[in-house]
Protein backbone atom coordinates (compact mmCIF):
# COMPACT_ATOMS: atom_id res chain seq x y z
CA UNK A 1 0.00 0.00 0.00
CA UNK A 2 0.99 3.56 -0.34
CA UNK A 3 0.77 6.76 1.25
CA UNK A 4 1.36 9.80 -1.99
CA UNK A 5 1.28 13.13 -1.89
CA UNK A 6 0.88 15.41 -5.16
CA UNK A 7 1.85 19.10 -4.98
CA UNK A 8 2.29 22.09 -7.22
CA UNK A 9 4.51 24.91 -7.95
CA UNK A 10 3.37 28.29 -9.11
CA UNK A 11 1.43 28.27 -12.36
CA UNK A 12 1.37 24.69 -11.86
CA UNK A 13 -2.00 23.38 -13.73
CA UNK A 14 -4.16 20.66 -12.45
CA UNK A 15 -3.01 19.21 -8.77
CA UNK A 16 -6.26 18.63 -7.52
CA UNK A 17 -8.20 18.03 -10.40
CA UNK A 18 -5.48 15.12 -11.17
CA UNK A 19 -5.35 13.64 -7.46
CA UNK A 20 -9.21 13.72 -7.35
CA UNK A 21 -9.13 11.96 -11.04
CA UNK A 22 -6.56 9.31 -9.67
CA UNK A 23 -8.56 9.09 -6.52
CA UNK A 24 -11.89 7.81 -8.92
CA UNK A 25 -10.08 5.66 -10.81
CA UNK A 26 -8.04 4.01 -8.20
CA UNK A 27 -8.75 0.13 -8.37
CA UNK A 28 -8.48 -0.51 -4.75
CA UNK A 29 -9.40 1.08 -1.49
CA UNK A 30 -8.36 4.69 -1.33
CA UNK A 31 -8.44 7.93 0.91
CA UNK A 32 -8.22 11.65 -0.84
CA UNK A 33 -6.48 13.75 1.76
CA UNK A 34 -6.98 17.73 0.99
CA UNK A 35 -4.51 19.15 2.94
CA UNK A 36 -4.18 22.54 0.58
CA UNK A 37 -3.39 25.23 2.81
CA UNK A 38 -5.74 27.89 0.63
CA UNK A 39 -9.21 26.64 1.77
CA UNK A 40 -12.39 26.52 -0.03
CA UNK A 41 -12.47 23.21 -0.76
CA UNK A 42 -12.61 22.55 -4.22
CA UNK A 43 -14.21 19.37 -4.19
CA UNK A 44 -17.07 20.79 -2.21
CA UNK A 45 -17.69 23.46 -4.39
CA UNK A 46 -16.65 21.84 -7.70
CA UNK A 47 -17.56 17.71 -7.77
CA UNK A 48 -20.51 18.19 -5.44
CA UNK A 49 -21.21 21.92 -7.05
CA UNK A 50 -21.88 23.17 -3.13
CA UNK A 51 -24.55 20.99 -2.38
CA UNK A 52 -23.01 19.21 0.39
CA UNK A 53 -22.11 21.31 3.68
CA UNK A 54 -18.80 21.80 4.74
CA UNK A 55 -18.53 19.08 7.45
CA UNK A 56 -15.12 21.38 9.26
CA UNK A 57 -13.44 17.71 9.13
CA UNK A 58 -9.57 19.52 9.69
CA UNK A 59 -10.83 21.14 12.95
CA UNK A 60 -12.46 18.36 14.17
CA UNK A 61 -9.53 16.37 13.71
CA UNK A 62 -7.21 19.43 15.45
CA UNK A 63 -9.63 18.79 18.47
CA UNK A 64 -9.77 15.24 18.65
CA UNK A 65 -5.40 15.74 18.21
CA UNK A 66 -5.69 17.57 21.40
CA UNK A 67 -7.72 14.52 23.26
CA UNK A 68 -5.88 12.48 22.20
CA UNK A 69 -8.48 10.43 19.73
CA UNK A 70 -7.31 11.25 16.59
CA UNK A 71 -6.76 7.79 15.20
CA UNK A 72 -10.59 7.10 16.06
CA UNK A 73 -11.66 10.08 14.88
CA UNK A 74 -10.14 9.94 11.51
CA UNK A 75 -12.30 7.19 9.84
CA UNK A 76 -15.72 9.01 10.64
CA UNK A 77 -14.55 12.49 9.07
CA UNK A 78 -14.27 10.37 5.73
CA UNK A 79 -16.77 11.50 3.02
CA UNK A 80 -17.39 8.23 0.55
CA UNK A 81 -17.49 8.92 -3.12
CA UNK A 82 -20.35 7.65 -4.34
CA UNK A 83 -19.78 4.57 -6.89
CA UNK A 84 -15.46 4.87 -5.65
CA UNK A 85 -13.40 2.84 -4.17
CA UNK A 86 -12.35 6.68 -2.69
CA UNK A 87 -13.06 8.42 0.19
CA UNK A 88 -12.15 12.41 0.87
CA UNK A 89 -11.24 14.19 4.19
CA UNK A 90 -12.02 17.59 3.20
CA UNK A 91 -9.91 20.54 3.65
CA UNK A 92 -9.48 23.46 5.66
CA UNK A 93 -12.74 25.49 4.83
CA UNK A 94 -10.60 28.84 4.65
CA UNK A 95 -7.25 29.53 4.25
CA UNK A 96 -7.62 31.12 7.77
CA UNK A 97 -8.05 27.95 9.22
CA UNK A 98 -4.83 26.18 8.05
CA UNK A 99 -2.73 28.00 10.05
CA UNK A 100 -4.36 26.13 13.35
CA UNK A 101 -3.95 22.71 11.43
CA UNK A 102 -0.07 23.03 11.92
CA UNK A 103 -0.20 20.94 14.94
CA UNK A 104 -2.74 18.57 13.22
CA UNK A 105 -0.22 17.51 10.16
CA UNK A 106 2.53 15.11 11.30
CA UNK A 107 0.49 13.29 14.12
CA UNK A 108 -2.08 13.46 11.00
CA UNK A 109 0.93 11.56 8.92
CA UNK A 110 1.22 8.51 11.59
CA UNK A 111 -3.13 7.58 11.39
CA UNK A 112 -3.01 7.60 7.37
CA UNK A 113 -0.18 5.17 8.01
CA UNK A 114 -2.37 3.34 10.17
CA UNK A 115 -4.66 3.34 7.29
CA UNK A 116 -2.25 2.51 4.93
CA UNK A 117 -1.49 -0.39 7.02
CA UNK A 118 -5.05 -1.76 7.09
CA UNK A 119 -5.39 -2.01 3.67
CA UNK A 120 -5.80 1.72 2.26
CA UNK A 121 -3.53 3.69 -0.02
CA UNK A 122 -3.58 7.16 0.75
CA UNK A 123 -3.35 10.43 -2.12
CA UNK A 124 -2.81 13.81 -0.66
CA UNK A 125 -3.32 17.13 -2.30
CA UNK A 126 -0.61 19.35 -0.50
CA UNK A 127 -1.57 21.84 -2.84
CA UNK A 128 0.79 24.59 -4.15
CA UNK A 129 4.42 24.51 -2.46
CA UNK A 130 5.56 27.41 -0.56
CA UNK A 131 2.52 29.00 0.71
CA UNK A 132 2.06 29.54 4.65
CA UNK A 133 1.01 26.83 6.78
CA UNK A 134 1.22 24.13 4.16
CA UNK A 135 1.59 20.46 5.15
CA UNK A 136 5.37 20.08 5.08
CA UNK A 137 5.19 16.95 7.74
CA UNK A 138 2.90 15.15 4.86
CA UNK A 139 5.03 15.98 1.98
CA UNK A 140 8.06 14.41 4.34
CA UNK A 141 6.56 11.35 5.88
CA UNK A 142 4.97 9.95 2.11
CA UNK A 143 6.45 7.14 -0.10
CA UNK A 144 6.05 8.91 -2.95
CA UNK A 145 5.71 12.45 -3.91
CA UNK A 146 5.37 13.96 -6.77
CA UNK A 147 5.46 17.66 -8.19
CA UNK A 148 2.86 17.83 -10.88
CA UNK A 149 4.30 20.58 -13.71
CA UNK A 150 3.19 22.10 -16.81
CA UNK A 151 5.10 22.03 -20.04
CA UNK A 152 5.66 25.49 -20.29
CA UNK A 153 9.30 27.27 -19.50
CA UNK A 154 7.39 29.12 -16.72
CA UNK A 155 5.67 26.21 -14.77
CA UNK A 156 9.09 24.66 -15.49
CA UNK A 157 11.26 27.90 -14.21
CA UNK A 158 8.86 27.62 -10.54
CA UNK A 159 9.09 23.91 -10.54
CA UNK A 160 12.73 23.54 -10.75
CA UNK A 161 13.51 24.90 -7.34
CA UNK A 162 11.08 22.56 -5.70
CA UNK A 163 12.12 20.00 -7.54
CA UNK A 164 16.19 20.06 -6.44
CA UNK A 165 14.92 20.73 -3.18
CA UNK A 166 13.15 17.59 -3.14
CA UNK A 167 15.71 15.33 -4.41
CA UNK A 168 18.21 16.47 -2.09
CA UNK A 169 16.08 16.03 0.86
CA UNK A 170 15.10 12.58 -0.29
CA UNK A 171 19.00 11.73 -0.77
CA UNK A 172 19.61 13.01 2.93
CA UNK A 173 16.47 10.94 4.07
CA UNK A 174 14.24 14.00 5.20
CA UNK A 175 11.93 13.81 2.73
CA UNK A 176 9.62 11.28 0.94
CA UNK A 177 10.79 7.82 0.33
CA UNK A 178 11.25 8.69 -3.50
CA UNK A 179 10.40 11.66 -5.23
CA UNK A 180 9.25 12.43 -9.04
CA UNK A 181 7.18 15.00 -11.63
CA UNK A 182 3.84 14.44 -13.50
CA UNK A 183 3.40 16.51 -16.15
CA UNK A 184 0.16 17.88 -17.15
CA UNK A 185 -0.26 18.32 -20.46
CA UNK A 186 2.83 16.84 -22.45
CA UNK A 187 3.83 18.51 -25.57
CA UNK A 188 2.72 22.39 -24.70
CA UNK A 189 5.48 22.47 -25.60
CA UNK A 190 7.70 19.89 -23.79
CA UNK A 191 7.61 16.15 -23.10
CA UNK A 192 7.69 14.32 -20.15
CA UNK A 193 11.51 13.51 -20.38
CA UNK A 194 12.65 17.34 -20.87
CA UNK A 195 10.56 18.64 -17.71
CA UNK A 196 11.97 15.56 -15.82
CA UNK A 197 15.48 16.69 -16.64
CA UNK A 198 14.57 20.28 -16.38
CA UNK A 199 13.46 20.43 -12.81
CA UNK A 200 15.84 17.15 -11.80
CA UNK A 201 13.66 14.81 -10.74
CA UNK A 202 12.46 11.18 -12.21
CA UNK A 203 9.12 11.72 -15.05
CA UNK A 204 6.47 8.82 -13.25
CA UNK A 205 4.09 9.86 -16.22
CA UNK A 206 1.67 12.48 -17.35
CA UNK A 207 -2.08 13.24 -17.94
CA UNK A 208 -3.22 14.77 -21.41
CA UNK A 209 -4.49 18.25 -21.39
CA UNK A 210 -8.24 17.80 -21.92
CA UNK A 211 -10.13 20.69 -19.98
CA UNK A 212 -13.88 18.99 -20.66
CA UNK A 213 -12.84 15.93 -19.12
CA UNK A 214 -11.17 17.86 -16.27
CA UNK A 215 -14.19 19.74 -16.09
CA UNK A 216 -16.19 16.76 -15.04
CA UNK A 217 -13.87 16.04 -11.59
CA UNK A 218 -13.13 19.49 -11.17
CA UNK A 219 -17.11 21.41 -11.73
CA UNK A 220 -19.24 18.53 -11.83
CA UNK A 221 -19.87 19.29 -15.50
CA UNK A 222 -21.85 16.40 -17.28
CA UNK A 223 -19.16 14.94 -19.82
CA UNK A 224 -19.61 11.68 -22.43
CA UNK A 225 -17.77 8.86 -21.12
CA UNK A 226 -16.24 8.81 -24.77
CA UNK A 227 -15.00 12.37 -24.26
CA UNK A 228 -13.66 11.28 -20.87
CA UNK A 229 -11.76 7.84 -22.56
CA UNK A 230 -8.33 9.23 -23.22
CA UNK A 231 -8.36 11.78 -20.43
CA UNK A 232 -9.10 8.66 -18.21
CA UNK A 233 -6.28 6.28 -19.52
CA UNK A 234 -4.05 8.84 -18.74
CA UNK A 235 -4.75 8.37 -15.05
CA UNK A 236 -4.83 4.59 -15.51
CA UNK A 237 -1.44 4.48 -16.55
CA UNK A 238 -0.49 7.02 -14.10
CA UNK A 239 -1.88 5.28 -11.49
CA UNK A 240 -0.31 1.99 -12.40
CA UNK A 241 3.07 3.73 -12.23
CA UNK A 242 2.36 5.35 -9.05
CA UNK A 243 1.42 1.70 -7.54
CA UNK A 244 4.30 -0.43 -9.09
CA UNK A 245 7.12 2.85 -8.21
CA UNK A 246 5.32 2.70 -4.51
CA UNK A 247 6.08 -1.31 -3.77
CA UNK A 248 9.24 -1.61 -6.59
CA UNK A 249 12.89 -2.25 -4.49
CA UNK A 250 13.89 0.33 -6.85
CA UNK A 251 11.20 2.65 -8.22
CA UNK A 252 13.74 3.80 -10.62
CA UNK A 253 12.61 0.31 -12.65
CA UNK A 254 9.87 1.10 -13.09
CA UNK A 255 10.24 4.70 -14.55
CA UNK A 256 11.58 3.61 -17.83
CA UNK A 257 8.37 2.88 -18.75
CA UNK A 258 6.24 5.56 -17.25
Amino acid sequence: MALVVLASASGAPGVTTTALGLARRWPRPVVLVDADPVGGSPVLAGLFQGAVAHPDAMVQLVLAQREGRLGEALPTSLLVLEGTNASVLVGPRSHVQAGSLRELWRPLAVELRALEASGQDVIIDAGRLGMAHSATALVESADLALLVCGSGLPELSAARQWGLAWAEAAAAGTGAGTVGCVVVGPGRPYGLREVAKAVGLPGFGSVCWDPRAAARVSRGEKVSGRALGRWHRSLDALGTAIRSAASAQDPSTVLEEA
